[in-house]
């Protein structure tokens, strides 16, 4: 049965004419994106704790599968609750899970430490942002290769999915830390907009705050994902003890309602039942959901803005709590800390190296990147160019990867001729 939810507009691909096929367009997103390398280095990326270190931690790899299955449940439940949504009037549940793998496609190793990292880095070269990133792998280097095919071709609603921030770089009056697209990425907003954007939005937040339906149920099911279930991790890692949240809580301004969400969180802690709590958390995220009709310059053309995600205020207080207390508590630790400091010291020192030997050269020239990243540095003609190219490299490493990179340059135990990943 046809949606109607979407039109020829929501369904055309960036650089590629729809072909026939078995599957709808937004079932080829998602399968693209499942099925490419990038989504698969997830699984040794940092969400919160170093992957690899105990099985039982999240990765990027399982957060995205996660943020998947709240964003398909969210719109199961937005078409179970009826009107304005029907059979061929709902939002496609297989476009919200491609949105909600891709969120991360472009996040570095080391989780926030190193997106922090590489944010300092690529400052005065354009920035370097996670999401901005996501849509750098989506439209150009996705499945690049050297015969020049780049990118997934993606459709114009998971592109405007993933744009959780849709302002340019140079648009803000003072060079922003996050938040932004690259200035070259303007195309892409372009197109995702129809190149119908009202001047009043080109500034500052404006455009930032203005988001698809989808993008918000991504949104929403991510800061589902992360309050809840790093908040499990840390109890699991003995991060988070009863004595801390108490401790920690002492410093707070403690309402009724966050006392009730302590107690409910120290009996799960203290009756071994954290998950199965937690996971009836989840639904309840999922349940606190619901649409609203809305009128903007693009709910004309295409009902991705003619409706919005509103979530209902407790909900959003008792994630802003909980990811309140991880941050305070697991992120600002020293194990934590420790982390970032090793981030900062492991990229800093791989961007000396390919800077001095591809960027400013001095010497001998010592061929420190894979071949044919380092064929893609020598082609650009600018520095802002080959630092982004720089900055892809270090971008698209894994955790495992990058540590090991690191030490077959710097420790001289480490690594042979053998050693070639």
């Amino acid at each position: 049965m046809p949606n109607r939810f979407y039109a020829a507009f929501d369904q055309e691909r960036w650089g590629e004419a729809r072909e026939p096929d078995y599957r709808t367009a937004f079932q080829i997103d998602r399968d693209r994106v499942i099925h490419a390398h990038a989504f698969r280095k997830l699984q040794s990326k940092t969400q919160v704790f170093l992957s690899g270190e105990y099985d039982f931690y999240r990765t990027r790899l399982t957060h995205s599968m996660e943020v998947a299955q709240i964003g398909r449940s969210i719109c199961q439940y937005l078409l179970f609750k009826g009107a304005p949504l029907t059979e061929d009037f709902h939002i496609d549940s297989d476009l919200v899970e491609a949105v909600c793998l891709s969120h991360d496609l472009g996040h570095p190793p080391f989780g926030h430490s190193g997106e922090r990292t590489l944010q300092e880095l690529m400052r005065s070269h354009g920035g370097f942002e996670g999401n901005a990133q996501t849509l750098h792998l989506l439209t150009e280097t996705l499945y690049q290769n050297e015969s020049g095919v780049r990118g997934m071709r993606p459709t114009r609603a998971l592109l405007d999915g993933v744009l959780k921030y849709k302002t340019l770089h140079r648009e803000f009056p003072s060079p922003p830390v996050n938040h932004f697209l690259y200035d070259p990425q303007e195309v892409y907003r372009s197109f995702v907009f129809g190149d119908a954007i009202p001047d009043g939005l080109r500034k500052g937040e404006g455009l930032n705050a203005f988001k698809s339906v989808e993008c918000q149920i991504m949104d929403w099911a991510d800061d589902a994902a992360y309050s809840l279930n790093d908040i499990v991790d840390g109890v699991r890692t003995g991060f988070l003890t009863v004595e801390r949240i108490e401790s920690w809580a002492g410093t707070q301004m403690i309402d009724a309602e966050r006392q009730a969400h302590l107690e409910t969180l120290f009996a799960a802690i203290r009756g071994d039942r954290l998950e199965r709590v937690f996971s009836h958390k989840i639904g309840g995220f999922i349940r606190a959901c619901r649409l609203r009709e809305r009128r903007n310059f693009m709910s004309e053309r295409t009902n991705r803005y003619a409706f919005e995600l509103v979530v209902a205020p407790e909900a959003l207080r008792e994630a802003a709590f909980l990811k309140t207390m991880a941050n305070d508590i697991i992120f600002e630790s020293p194990q934590l800390q420790q982390i970032e400091h090793k981030a900062r010291k492991v990229l800093c020192s791989l961007w000396e190296s390919c800077w001095r030997n591809y960027v400013d050269r001095g010497g001998r020239v010592i061929n420190i990147l894979p071949p044919r990243v380092g064929r893609l540095v020598e082609a650009e003609t600018t520095v802002d160019g080959k630092a982004r190219r720089i900055c892809d490299w270090l971008a698209g490493l894994t955790d495992g990867v990058i540590v090991r990179t690191y030490r077959r340059l710097n420790d001289p135990d480490f690594g042979s001729i053998r050693d070639l990943s």
